[in-house]
């Protein structure tokens, strides 16, 4: 049975033409799901009684079962929870001085092997559904009475792998009648899919691009993330360049400091030449180390002379403050089980 959560609005107004009900019965539905946050169909009273048998015969209406919930000390929140297939995911509810924000998994495991990665250790299974996805809001939603007020969609997986159950997901959470989350609070990452890249310049979206790039060149990249064997760092450089001349909006460039690998003065100074004349923002996240991978955290030190040294190239950069290492729910360390 299909979940309403992967029903876009005009989907449900065709549902209810089709059975003779005027359109605007889609609207009042899907209010009543994302606004009034209704835990069952019999809970929408302002729909006839033999249009909620119909919707409870061909909809769930159901939120995750959580497995394993785990409160950060920064108050970060960590959810395994269990899909209908029986496959695990891991999903973070974060809170910011700007708001709130859930960081979606949009695949059951990945198959982009980023060597530093623990969601990689799991090949991917499969896609989730655009309904899985908003699930996890809706679940989040319900397991902490918080409203939510931006989304990352970096979790575990390769959103652009999954692209158009993405790109409707996107559509749904953003829609005015339902969760109604700014198109600009809502951010999406790739590690470099540099055709999905054009493609998302041409949405019809407001929404964010972020790009996992973790290295100046292509030697070192080539070391820790096998898509750049596909797709070199310089094509990728240019898809960011055309996708900013396209949209003109500014790029999220996310690179983890690893100790003695990517994170010396002249790496800085390379990544600074890369970038040169682009509107992009610099996000610095110091690597949050998983115990089955060889990689250390940068120095302090050395994570400071990076920093300086792109401020000083006139580059719009910033440490990241992390958040949730302690619960295993920081950037590269979410899992599709829950192995520890």
């Amino acid at each position: 049975m299909r979940s309403i959560y992967d029903i876009s609005p005009s989907e449900l107004k065709e549902y209810f033409e089709s059975k003779g009900l005027k359109g605007y019965r889609a609207t009042q539905v899907f209010e009543a799901i994302y606004r009034q946050k209704v835990s069952s169909f019999d809970e929408i009273t302002n729909i006839k009684k033999e249009v909620i048998e119909d919707l409870k015969k061909d909809f769930s209406l159901s939120t995750f079962e959580v497995v394993v919930h785990q409160k950060s000390k920064d108050g970060t929140e960590k959810f395994l929870f269990k899909l209908s297939d029986g496959n695990l995911i891991e999903t973070v509810f974060m809170t910011h001085n700007y708001g709130t924000s859930v960081c979606v998994t949009s695949e059951v495991g990945c198959n982009m092997a980023c060597a530093f990665c623990a969601s990689g250790m799991k090949k991917k299974l499969r896609n989730l559904t655009a309904g899985e996805m908003v699930g996890q809001i809706m679940s989040v939603i319900k397991e902490t009475g918080k409203i939510v007020s931006h989304i990352v969609v970096m979790g575990i997986g390769e959103p652009f792998d999954n692209y158009d159950n993405v790109m409707r997901f996107l559509h749904i959470v953003n829609n005015a009648h339902g969760l109604e989350i700014g198109a600009r609070h809502i951010s999406v990452s790739t590690c470099g899919l540099v055709p999905k890249i054009y493609d998302y310049a041409k949405e019809d979206l407001q929404s964010n691009l972020a790009i996992s790039l973790h290295a100046p060149n292509n030697e070192i990249r080539d070391q820790i993330m096998p898509i750049n064997k596909a797709y070199r760092i310089e094509e990728l450089v240019k898809a960011i360049s055309d996708y900013i001349d396209a949209t003109n909006r500014r790029v999220t460039i996310e690179y983890i400091l690893i100790n003695d690998l990517n994170d010396s003065y002249e790496c800085a100074n390379q990544l600074a030449d890369l970038l040169h004349g682009l509107n992009v923002y610099i996000n610095l996240i110091p690597y949050n180390e998983v115990k089955e991978k060889p990689f250390k955290r940068s120095t302090r030190e050395h994570m400071t002379k990076f920093y300086d040294q792109l401020k000083k190239r006139s580059l719009n950069v910033t440490l990241r403050l992390e958040q949730g290492s302690d619960i295993d729910a920081a950037c590269g360390q979410l899992r599709s089980n829950n192995m520890k």
